[in-house]
């Protein structure tokens, strides 16, 4: 089992160098607010080391409707569709054309994996379920792989959820501290948010402990790779405790 460790945004003081020398793996999120110029991304992937990958997250303008508090941070949706065809997966030509755009991303970058998060807005319901099939079955993949992170009432319906994904060929994207992963799949991609109540504790600094259950956590996984991408503000902190942790139990330390 290959195990890869990184983080959800660049967090290594001193800019992406000093991150390609930290770690082989990142989730962008510049990826989810505004899609970068595809130039922009080129010139990442050209400065990357050999073998660096890139995970995007993708564009809010698929998941978040125009009322979401994420889009206020780049003034809103696109002007190019109508606001009420964006977000929520909804099958539309502005989310299949914003689909488009986001492969176009991956393309540039080599990327293999796309993290779809939705939002708590985005509950459990027969409406949303029907989002969901109709948009993501009518898309292509060009081979890459889809993760998808459910929030909300999701988590309650743990049977159904599996269903769909295993139906629609997408990985259950989850924190494996909150909850395990629904589905059996040859990857598995953790997000780690912190510890504490609700679905997120940003602020939390990983204890030695906690990272050791972690490590037992991620060799229990029956999978060909696992992704364990840290989501806190201490992330390149604890991300690096966690590989030296990994590292030296590969090595029977």
């Amino acid at each position: 089992m290959e195990v890869k460790v990184g983080t959800c945004g660049w967090s290594v003081k001193g800019g992406k160098g000093a991150y390609y020398r930290t770690f082989h793996v990142i989730e962008l999120q510049e990826t989810f607010y505004k899609l970068p110029k595809v130039e922009t991304v080129e010139r990442w992937r050209s400065e990357a080391p050999e073998g660096f990958e890139f995970v995007v997250k993708a564009w809010q303008a698929l998941t978040h409707p125009a009322g979401s508090p994420t889009w206020r941070r780049v003034g809103g949706p696109p002007r190019w569709g109508r606001v009420e065809g964006f977000g929520h997966l909804r099958p539309t030509e502005e989310n299949f054309k914003a689909w488009e755009k986001v492969l176009g991303i991956c393309r540039a970058l080599g990327s293999r994996i796309i993290i779809i998060q939705t939002p708590p807005s985005f509950g459990y319901s027969e409406e949303n379920i029907a989002n969901v099939r109709g948009f993501i079955s009518s898309v292509e993949r060009k081979g890459l792989l889809l993760g998808w992170e459910p929030r909300g009432t999701w988590n309650q319906h743990q049977r159904e959820t599996a269903s769909l994904c295993q139906g629609l060929s997408l990985m259950h994207v989850m924190d494996p501290f909150r909850r395990p992963p629904f589905t059996e799949t040859n990857t598995v991609y953790f997000r780690l948010h912190g510890i504490g109540k609700g679905e997120t504790s940003y602020s939390y600094r990983y204890t030695n402990g906690d990272l050791k259950n972690l490590l037992s956590i991620v060799e229990n996984q029956g999978a060909r790779e696992v992704y364990v991408m840290f989501n806190n503000v201490t992330m390149a902190e604890d991300a690096l405790k966690f590989k030296d942790l990994l590292e030296r139990s590969a090595h029977g330390l």
